[in-house]
């Protein structure tokens, strides 16, 4: 590409610090989210190029990212960019607005394998504000990386002793059960006789979003509330099924898209006390029957979509703005058929915000609030959205979806765990289904194995992870049979399983001989690995053969002291070489869902 104007030279070193990302004098740092922000706008206009040098602490794939005050950039961007020497062969296309400035970003991602000094140069026709490297998992997840006018704040609250303290809970918690319920589950995937993938409205097949992919009208959407009255075994059910599960935590849907909240809200009466003839409170009762079965509550809530009460969800006023410089703006998600007459301000102010206050006044020991649905929400009406239940209660952890970076913890996306290029400093959850709907569809059988369950499940924890399972109950609360039968046998795997799953960490190793593609099928030799102090956990989920060979296990990872077979007394002989740790299983019968070694390793 060939240059124009003029463009600055400008070295910066970084210091890239784990953890609290306390900066240096003079020098930038790679922050709490994996980020790197290098601040150009006073670089000395020298030559050809932006050459920015920063230290990187976290290796991974990576893409770069320019700033830009709207006045210095039209529609249009002329830009190339090289890392460490290596030219990224795409422009940079327009991706987001910031209260800084306008976003662009470099979609080529590159692979930054070593930690260590690296360098970005850039070339623009305008120059830009900042330049940042953003993990590509971000970007692909739809991750906003905002600007840092509130990330001071917010890293100070992430950094309490209180939040602190919450998040080592939720790392050793490990595994929750996910709940989407609501007046959806009554109509099971289907409007007046059509199933939900025979709309002819675009938007997702999944039985939560039936309201909008039928483009439902508010009204007739409230009449048929009416139908939805729960049995009254709700909430035992569900509380003795996570338990049942091995589960340490159960999340369910307070409030989804629909506006539609199963708890008697104050601030609004499409809520289950005043829209439906059930008399009570789900989430109460919820909460009361898993704190009495000894596990931890959260709620979803929906904050950046409200069909009912929440307009458009500002979507004409943003695409407007966002017109002007060629940032895309996402239809999906927002009311644009029937969008209730008040500003979206207006639903902010008056019920999303004094909602999530009330479900943390209510429920004193709730410890997670997992937001969906951030859409169009500005960075500072996210920031408000995390501070605000930090004020009230420290204790909570917050989800990354509350926008930007503003979350506790990160995800990829549903359904789906980060490859090993793409984990980063921040810890990480997977919520996936048990069948493709979140919500209940009558129709959808297509129920996942017990043991593509578990293979889910062990390469979340080798990358260390928490994973977050979902069941969609019918109108009246009841989980599918298969889904009932599927969760109990995996939660035989985990109880017997149980030292290698809560409390430990990634090691040195995710997994062996493991089959990549989604949905394989398990074979013998696979492994995955957990760790806990001086123990290895090697995870298999099929049947042991009567010789078991582990890689991974040889010699230069460690001396082998000892070797358990978790959940049997029962004696093992192994030998360890160069190549590999081999273990006799003859005379030993393993489940057929597989088997777990502990490992203690020594000098």
């Amino acid at each position: 590409m060939k240059n124009r104007g003029l463009m600055s030279v400008f070295a910066v070193g970084l210091c890239a610090v784990l953890g609290r990302g306390v900066a240096v004098a003079g020098m930038a740092v790679q922050r709490e989210d994996s980020c790197v922000m290098m601040d150009v706008a006073q670089a000395p206009l020298e030559g050809g190029r932006l050459v920015v040098g920063f230290e990187l602490q976290h290796p991974g794939d990576y893409v770069v990212q320019l700033v830009h005050a709207p006045e210095q950039a039209g529609t249009e961007l002329d830009a190339s960019v090289e890392v460490d020497g290596s030219f990224l062969c795409d422009k940079p296309s327009r991706s987001y607005w910031i209260e800084e400035g306008i976003v662009s970003t470099f979609n080529t991602a590159v692979n930054l394998a070593k930690a260590g000094t690296h360098t970005v140069s850039v070339a623009c026709d305008a120059k830009p504000l900042k330049v940042r490297l953003v993990p590509q998992v971000y970007f692909q997840s739809r991750i906003t990386v905002g600007s840092e006018n509130y990330y001071a704040e917010w890293i100070q609250m992430h950094a309490s002793p209180e939040k602190q303290a919450a998040m080592a809970w939720y790392k050793n918690a490990r595994f929750g059960m996910f709940i989407h319920w609501g007046i959806y589950s009554q109509a099971a995937g289907s409007w007046k006789g059509t199933k939900i993938e025979d709309s002819g409205i675009k938007g997702p097949r999944v039985a939560e979003w039936l309201m909008y992919t039928f483009n439902i009208p508010r009204a007739e959407y409230r009449e048929f509330a009416q139908q939805f009255n729960p049995d009254k075994s709700f909430a035992k059910n569900i509380a003795k099924l996570a338990r049942d599960t091995g589960m340490k935590y159960v999340v369910i849907t307070a409030k989804h898209h629909d506006g539609f909240a199963l708890f008697d809200s104050a601030v609004s009466d499409w809520d289950i006390a005043d829209a439906t003839p059930y008399e009570g409170d789900l989430i109460q009762e919820l909460y009361d029957a898993c704190r009495a079965e000894g596990l931890a509550f959260g709620v979803y809530y929906s904050h950046g979509h409200d069909w009912m009460e929440g307009c458009d969800a500002d979507y004409a006023k943003v695409k407007a703005k966002n017109d002007r410089y060629g940032v895309p703006t996402r239809p999906n998600g927002k009311n644009l058929w029937d969008p209730s007459p008040n500003p979206y301000r207006d639903y902010l102010e008056g019920k999303a915000y004094p909602q999530v206050a009330e479900l943390v006044k209510r429920m004193p020991e709730l410890r997670l609030v997992w937001f969906d649905g951030e859409g169009l929400i500005s960075e500072a009406e996210a920031f408000r959205f995390y501070k605000t239940i930090y004020d009230l209660n420290p204790n909570i952890v917050v989800n990354r979806r509350v926008g930007y970076e503003y979350g506790d913890y990160m995800d990829a996306g549903d359904n789906t765990t980060p490859k090993a290029g793409e984990l980063v400093a921040k810890y990480f959850e997977t919520c996936g289904t048990a069948n493709h709907s979140w919500g209940y569809k009558a129709y959808d059988h297509d129920w996942k194995s017990t043991n593509q369950l578990l293979r889910n499940f062990v390469d979340i924890i080798s990358k260390g992870g928490n994973y977050l399972l979902n069941i969609g109950p019918d109108g009246s609360g009841s989980v599918p049979e298969p889904c009932v039968e599927s969760f109990v046998e995996m939660g035989k795997w985990v109880k017997t399983n149980a030292d290698a799953v809560y409390g430990t960490t990634r090691w040195t190793h995710f997994s062996e001989n493991v089959n990549p593609k989604k949905n394989a099928k398990s074979v013998p030799g696979e492994f995955w690995f957990s760790a806990k102090d001086n123990k290895v956990y090697a995870m298999s989920i099929t049947p042991a053969a009567e010789s078991v060979r582990i890689e991974s296990l040889n010699a230069f990872a460690g001396n082998v002291q000892k070797l358990r077979l978790l959940g049997s007394d029962q004696l093992l002989k192994w030998k360890q070489t160069d190549a590999a740790l081999e273990i006799d299983f003859s005379g030993i019968q393993t489940d057929v869902n597989g088997f777990v070694i502990e490992a203690t390793l020594g000098e």
